[in-house]
């Protein structure tokens, strides 16, 4: 990927004669640079706040900083930490890749079908490379873009990936950057689009030793994980630009279709230029340079409109949004569960309301947060919202990580699977869905400092008092991960659910994709119907519940093509004769 666009972003750069070293450390009086030879170079201290030094030096070389005569750390921008977070940065160069990907340009959000995949738990070996070794089996299913959950290195072996403390690191352990690079390349070879799930809210704890350099944190803000990143105050332009940076470094040097913002709501940033809308500026500029599509999508739970209306409409103008409504209104009708954040929930006049509008909750009380939730979706097309039925986080927030399968029947789960897919939302399949994997996916970490480790499995059973949920498996016992890890033996061609899921997507495929995006959804004698597009439709499905009053006949001028009545629930598939 050629392009005009420089990164600025410090860390080791390896030259043809040694390698420069640039580190921003406005709070440091002197810097060290020293290498695993014992080599130590005092750097050179520059107007704006950072070190540098030229250096004989070379890839795979390591080395550590030692600000202020204290302890010696990685780099705050080491893209490989070989030993772990504690551990040396080892220096790589992001040239040696042989990239073969000159005809790849992305593809548009309308195309989207995305696989949801946590890279440690997705195979045995829990690597990059073993994830290649299962492209072939996503393209045949029909996916057309895969989303990996965090990959900056985080402590230890075993983590869901939102406890990243070094933003430039990839994940040793998974294959480090050569590895994301290879399964990058692969993908996109196949066709497959590939995003990458960025924490830019925070970072976790143990291993994270940036308050020695800059001001990254700031107490004028809080978050659920105490200070927030200084995006807004005294020092924050170069706390931006480390972030800024990071979001283009992933697009850059690695190729990257898109980037997935978790927690938006989360990032505190009262400047006029919020740091979300900047990143997306920024990404948006570097795809355009170099020819290619390149999503940007941010979580929030917080149906904020203006995060993906047009920019001259006055949004942020970024591809998309994940929608919680939709998987909390069905969540609820099948489960029947209440609790918590699903106490707003359980009507299934909400689910028709999220499939005609995304949005359920447009300013309207919201209990659980005893505050107004949400803004009107005007100027948001539907497919700006991703939807699921399961997500990493809507199972692995449970305190036991059940997903759909243990907690209803299999004909509520075809007839999820079924508005899920054919509804003109983007959808979002976790690993492992498709298949009606048995094996739960539950919250695990492998923290070293004993007082994390005892934190972590406090805080997580208290976390679902609110919830009455007593048995809360250990994040730190390495079974939680064991157990967490998908059974590739339940992929076969007689697998009813993955059977179920190839038919629908090929009909999403063939009949939801083009033209246009928009659908109409109405309840009726207790069934759901939706027709896609909402004018002169060329899909409808006709869904059925337990409690309907009667079932909805296959109207005129219709022919059945996918049908299902099972445990109490119908689900009917239909497309105009003429098709």
């Amino acid at each position: 990927m050629q392009t005009a666009i420089k990164l600025d972003m410090g860390g080791a750069r390896v030259l043809a004669r040694g390698a420069e070293f640039r580190v921003w450390a406005p709070l440091a009086r002197e810097l060290v640079l020293r290498f695993e030879d014992g080599r130590a170079l005092p750097m050179e201290r520059q107007q704006d706040g950072n070190f540098a030094i030229l250096a004989e030096a070379r890839a795979g070389d390591r080395y550590f900083l030692q600000v202020d005569g204290n302890r010696p750390v990685p780099d705050p921008v080491s893209r490989l930490l070989p030993e772990g977070v504690h551990g040396p940065t080892e220096i790589v160069d992001p040239t040696a890749f042989p990239w073969r990907d000159q005809a790849w340009r992305g593809l548009p959000l309308a195309d989207y079908i995305i696989y949801e995949l946590h890279v440690g738990t997705f195979t045995p070996q829990g690597t990059f490379d073993a994830v290649i070794e299962h492209l072939d089996y996503l393209k045949k299913l029909g996916i057309t873009a895969i989303e990996i959950m965090p990959v900056a290195a985080f402590p230890g072996r075993r983590n869901w990936g939102y406890d990243g403390v070094s933003l430039y690191a990839v994940q040793a352990s998974y294959g480090g950057p050569a590895g994301l690079k290879r399964l990058v390349a692969a993908a996109q070879a196949a066709g497959l689009a590939v995003l990458l799930d960025v924490v830019y809210n925070h970072l976790g704890n143990e291993g994270n030793y940036l308050r020695m350099f800059g001001p990254y944190f700031t107490p004028r803000h809080h978050t659920p994980w105490g200070e927030a990143i200084n995006y807004d105050g005294e020092g924050g332009e170069g706390v931006r630009n480390f972030v800024i940076q990071n979001a283009l470094y992933w697009v850059s040097e690695y190729h990257l279709d898109g980037l997935r913002l978790d927690a938006i709501q989360t990032i505190r940033d009262d400047s006029p230029y919020h740091i979300v809308e900047e990143i997306r500026d920024r990404v948006k500029a570097l795809a355009a340079e170099t020819g290619r599509e390149v999503c940007v999508i941010a979580e929030t739970d917080a149906n904020d409109a203006r995060l993906v209306r047009p920019k001259q409409l006055g949004g942020f103008g970024l591809d998309a949004v994940w929608s919680d409504d939709f998987h909390h209104a069905l969540h609820t009708v099948l489960t029947d569960e209440r609790e918590g954040y699903y106490q707003d929930f359980g009507d299934k006049r909400q689910i028709v309301q999220a499939l005609n509008e995304g949005f359920i909750f447009q300013g309207e009380p919201f209990k659980f947060w005893n505050a107004r939730r949400g803004t009107k979706p005007e100027g948001v097309p539907l497919p700006a919202h991703v939807i699921c039925i399961q997500n990493h986080d809507q199972v692995g927030n449970r305190a036991r990580g059940e997903r759909l399968r243990p907690l209803v029947s299999r004909g509520a789960r075809r007839l999820a699977a079924a508005l899920l897919l054919l509804a003109p939302e983007t959808p979002l399949i976790f690993m492992g869905e498709e298949y009606d994997e048995d094996a739960p996916f539950q919250f695990f970490t492998d923290y070293g400092d004993p007082a994390l480790q005892k934190a972590v499995s406090e805080g997580r059973r208290n976390e679902f008092k609110q919830f009455r949920w007593t048995e809360v498996p250990d994040p730190q016992d390495p079974e939680t991960f064991s157990r967490s890890r998908l059974h590739w033996a339940m992929i076969t061609e007689d697998n009813a659910m993955l059977r179920w899921y190839r038919s629908l997507i090929a009909l999403r495929r063939q009949y939801v994709w083009g033209g246009e995006r928009t659908c109409w959804a109405e309840l009726c004698e207790g069934n759901i119907r939706l027709q896609v597009p909402r004018e002169h439709p060329r899909i409808m499905v006709l869904a059925g519940f337990p409690d309907r009053s009667e079932a909805l006949p296959t109207p005129p001028y219709w022919r059945e093509v996918l049908v299902n009545e099972e445990d109490g629930y119908f689900l009917r598939v239909l497309l105009p004769k003429e098709f």
